[in-house]
């Protein structure tokens, strides 16, 4: 069996020893920008930086509360040129010590959120950034002009094809 690969970004806290709130300022390293543009398909990622609080609540969990910053560059997806961007993004996440019940839902501040496993007391707050950075990618990116070719008429509707056989017949 192999073993997962290690997180390009690992930024770990150990929760049992959080002494109350705790903020942390994030910045990626050039190596991390890199590992994190292969991991997710970035033509560029030129900055990563991340704000995250971790707030002990009731009942022991966990929130982590986070603002991050990214200047990236992605691939067009009608030309594959690069499409240069900015990300900015906001993000809430809840964490309990353990793996047991961690699929249930909590209601606080009259909302449900999804409570995540935090096995081992140990939260890679790095790592919960980059796939919060992947979550808000644009999906579709395209440089300023780009359009999709129109469809041939090799591929006209099928009822286009329908109407002009009964014409023929």
């Amino acid at each position: 069996m192999t073993e997962p690969a290690p997180p390009e970004f690992p930024r770990p806290v150990d929760v049992n020893r959080l002494p109350g709130e705790g903020v942390y300022d994030l910045a990626a390293t050039p190596a991390e920008r890199a590992a994190l543009a292969r991991r997710f398909d970035l033509l560029a990622l030129d900055r990563l930086e991340a704000q995250v609080r971790l707030t002990p609540l009731p009942g022991g969990l966990l929130r982590l509360s986070a603002a991050l910053s990214a200047d990236l560059a992605q691939a067009c997806v009608v030309t594959l040129e690069p499409v240069p961007g900015r990300i900015e993004d906001e993000f809430t996440l809840l964490y309990r010590p353990g793996v047991e019940d961690a699929d249930k839902a909590v209601v606080l501040s009259g909302a449900a959120e999804l409570v995540e496993p935090l096995p081992g007391g140990v939260l890679d707050i790095g790592e919960a950034v980059a796939q919060q950075l992947s979550l808000v990618l644009d999906p579709f990116p395209r440089a300023p002009g780009a359009a999709a070719e129109s469809p041939s008429k090799a591929l006209a509707s099928p009822f286009a094809a329908l109407a002009k056989w009964k014409e023929n017949n």
